[in-house]
């Protein structure tokens, strides 16, 4: 357990609940100052007197819909001007979504949320990261990338028929492709970036919807993995210091994993990041 008394900064997005809220209380019992990104007040807030409570840390709440990008390009502004530094970005608010839905600006949600939501943030935090000796930038990805059906002329799903299970999963291999891109641009930083599978997670997630996914979920209930085992990965991702020099690398049980070769293409990744910029230039 790394010590963080010297009092590091660390962000984690979509912090009050499951992965987000065990990574969040984690880091925060280590001594870090942390900054939760969440989009509901009353949820965020009640969040943070969980984590004051059970650490003696309060933590710093900044409100934002992470699917949003004006919203996003908001956030990362204000923690900007609010800190000086920042030693750990956590890339963990993302959604699963049963039916094509889109954001506030017309993007279909999986992109918005699960990829650009990261993209537009951690564009917006760079030079935060970067004036900070030694910081880290981790990602939940999943292993769900497997399913991913990528074209990068239809991103957003509106040319094939949306499948929750392909369009979900080619979001998180764009989390992987977006981390091997980045790695490349930050080489000659002191700045890591690195993604993960945090492993099947009893969360709230996919229960709010109903039919077969939530008795799915319910029934997976039995044998999943409780938040606090979903965030090992990226606590260690976080704070080890045998991982120091790693960057670019896909994660599962605390252990470098190869993506599929789906992951590891490069000119997909620079691509995908061209196209990135492109929507974040045209909305918010």
């Amino acid at each position: 357990e790394n010590d963080m008394s010297d009092q590091k900064v660390c962000l984690v997005t979509g912090a009050n609940s499951g992965i987000g809220l065990a990574t969040a209380k984690a880091l925060s019992a280590n001594g870090a100052q942390i900054i939760m990104v969440c989009r509901n007040e009353e949820k965020g807030r009640a969040a943070a007197d969980e984590i004051a409570s059970s650490t003696g840390h309060k933590p710093d709440l900044f409100l934002g819909d992470l699917s949003s990008v004006a919203d996003t390009k908001r956030v990362a502004a204000e923690v900007c001007k609010a800190y000086e530094r920042l030693d750990i970005l956590v890339n963990n608010a993302g959604g699963y979504f049963p039916k094509r839905m889109e954001s506030s600006e017309g993007l279909e949600l999986n992109f918005a949320l699960n990829h650009l939501g990261y993209f537009v943030l951690t564009q917006g935090l760079r030079p935060l990261l970067e004036a900070t000796p030694s910081s880290r930038i981790v990602s939940v990805a999943s292993r769900a990338h497997r399913m991913a059906r990528l074209d990068l002329d239809d991103l957003c799903w509106q040319r094939r028929r949306y499948i929750p299970f392909f369009a979900y999963g080619t979001s998180k291999l764009l989390n992987i492709l977006f981390t091997r891109e980045l790695a490349r641009q930050l080489e000659g930083t002191d700045t890591t970036v690195n993604c993960y599978h945090p492993g099947v997670v009893r969360t709230g997630f996919g229960q709010d919807y109903s039919g077969i996914f939530n008795l799915g979920t319910r029934l997976a209930g039995l044998f999943l993995l409780s938040p606090e085992q979903g965030a090992e990965t990226g606590i260690y991702l976080a704070t080890s210091d045998e991982l120091a020099s790693v960057t670019g690398k896909y994660f599962a049980k605390c252990r470098v994993v190869q993506p599929r070769p789906a992951g590891r293409n490069d000119e997909h990744a620079r691509r995908l990041w061209q196209l990135s910029e492109t929507f974040a230039a045209e909305h918010g």
